[in-house]
């Protein structure tokens, strides 16, 4: 994924930020690249695109691909998604249960820290291989 913005931060600034941050980020990053696919790939009008991107950024089916991509993940990205998961986290969620949400969370978190630490290689890496494990 090409930087959208410039990122001013450096490695080390981003990774003492909260995974909060990252989620935060990383659930923009990846709703970009889904709505970006959809409109690539599609003919939908606007109302359909939206109920089409619904079933790749809701908490489960975030949760379930971080599921299928963890095993490729490494260490660090482990670590990562960890720390993401683990971010205590006083939303509740709507539409999933805490466990699907948490998982979410971390996926986003993932995104974000390698968006933020321009990783954009393996940002693409992963943002493509969901398009394969959906």
């Amino acid at each position: 994924m090409e930087e959208l913005i410039n990122i001013e931060k450096s490695p080390e600034e981003v990774n003492v930020m909260s995974p909060l941050t990252w989620a935060y980020v990383g659930d923009c990053v990846y709703e970009l690249f889904i709505r970006t696919h959809l409109v690539n790939t599609t003919n939908l009008k606007p109302h359909k695109l939206h109920i089409e991107a619904i079933k790749y950024v809701k908490a489960h089916a975030q949760a379930e691909i971080l599921n299928r991509i963890y095993d490729d993940l490494t260490d660090e990205e482990k670590d990562i998604v960890r720390r993401g998961r683990n971010t205590e986290n006083h939303h509740l969620p709507k539409n999933s249960n805490i466990q699907e949400y948490m998982y979410a969370t971390a996926f986003e978190a993932l995104i974000g820290y390698l968006y933020l630490t321009k990783q954009h290689k393996r940002l693409d890496e992963i943002l493509n291989k969901i398009l394969t494990v959906q």
